[in-house]
């Protein structure tokens, strides 16, 4: 048995595969939306999450009910949204492309790049 669309979904996808180096995965058993292999934002139950500046987080949070720290996270400027209550998908656009540019100029520290690289086959250093 197919299940019925989601409309409410199918618009946060259209928003998050909108901006450039996006992917759509499953994770948590919900679908969430990446930017290289960092996740920028997720759906569930009629709901979004994204990340937001923390004083625009707590802003949403405080002035506005459709908005809710998210669990685990909400403390680094993730909220959630209730989409069902939506006037204007151009403001959801917005908010999810403040996360995506928040997430996308991340970087893993460069950890290895730290460290000189041996060449290949050339001998260990000897440490005593």
């Amino acid at each position: 048995m197919k299940s019925k669309p989601d409309p409410i979904y199918e618009k946060v996808k259209a928003i998050c595969l909108s901006f450039p180096n996006t992917k759509l995965t499953m994770t948590w058993d919900s679908p969430h939306f990446r930017v290289g292999e960092k996740i920028f934002a997720g759906y569930g139950h009629g709901k979004a999450g994204f990340k937001l500046e923390a004083e625009h987080a707590e802003e949403r949070i405080e002035d506005d009910p459709r908005f809710e720290r998210a669990p685990y996270v909400g403390r680094y400027g993730w909220v959630t949204m209730d989409l069902s209550k939506v006037r204007d998908w151009r403001e959801v656009k917005t908010l999810i492309g403040e996360s995506y540019r928040l997430i996308a100029k991340c970087k893993p520290a460069p950890r290895a790049a730290a460290r000189p690289r041996r060449a290949r086959g050339a001998p260990r250093s000897d440490r005593r």
